[in-house]
Formats: structure tokens, sequence, C-alpha cells
């Protein structure tokens, strides 16, 4: 069965996305941690992060580096913090986002908007700051 992540790639489930590529994808968390908490998703379902290629697995951080700092700029946090953990949603993926402290990593502590309409700005937002610093070619319209 398509993990939830994989109907999202495709299309079943709305996405906020923020990056598109052959190998990965990115896209607002729908429980953000903080705003603009963006996941980081390779294409091929597979479930543990250690399973992936060393290829693909270098390529999902290469977008997540990529991603991290627009989301440090844009978000105006310290730090831009990164999680694998998987045990959610059985599909690797790579969890961003700003951080202030060691309490945003709190996964009880979420802070981020789930409005719709912040979501979609944080979206924006990010998009915009991915183009701008020259990846345009890898930024989905909204």
């Amino acid at each position: 069965m398509a993990s939830v992540f994989s109907k999202i790639i495709a299309g079943e489930i709305p996405g906020r996305f923020v990056w598109a590529d052959d190998h990965v994808v990115a896209f607002l968390d729908v429980n953000p941690q903080t705003d603009g908490h963006v996941l980081v998703v390779p294409r091929e379902e597979i479930d543990r992060w250690t399973d992936m290629s060393p290829e693909l697995a270098a390529h999902m951080f290469a977008v997540g580096h990529i991603i991290g700092k627009e989301l440090r700029v844009v978000f105006g946090s310290e730090r831009t913090g990164v999680v694998i953990e998987g045990f959610a949603v059985p599909h690797t993926h790579l969890h961003l986002f700003p951080a202030n402290s060691s309490a945003d990593f709190d996964p009880t502590h979420l802070t981020g908007s789930t409005e719709p309409e912040d979501m979609d700005a944080n979206a924006q937002k990010i998009r915009d700051a991915l183009r701008a610093a020259g990846h345009g070619e890898f930024v989905p319209e909204a």
C-alpha cells in the first residue's frame, strides 16, 4: 500500500510543495514543529533512511541543506533543525524546521500554525527565497 507521502507526491492528497526534482520533493509538514517546517522526501518509497542508496541519501541531504539555509533566513531563526525518525510514516523523510532553542525539537511542543492561510504564506515565502537563491528550476508553482 502506498504511503501517505507517495499519495501526496502523486497528487492524490494535497501538499504545499516548495521543491520538486527527479529524486526528491519537499513540502510543508501538516503538523509543524515551527512555522516553515518542511519535509524532504524521496520519490522512491523507502522505509528506513539507511536503506537508501548513498547517492540518494547524499542528494536528499544536499536538497535539505539548500532549503535549510533559506528557512533560517526567511524565518529569522538561530538554526535550522533537522531530524530523521520515520515512525509516523514508513517512508524516509527529513524534517527541516526553523529552531531557536532545543525546545523546538520537542515533538510535543508544536508552535507552528496549521491555519491554511498561514501555511500557504509560509510555503510561498520559502518558494520565493529558493527562487531568489537561484533554484527556481526546482521550485513548483503554488
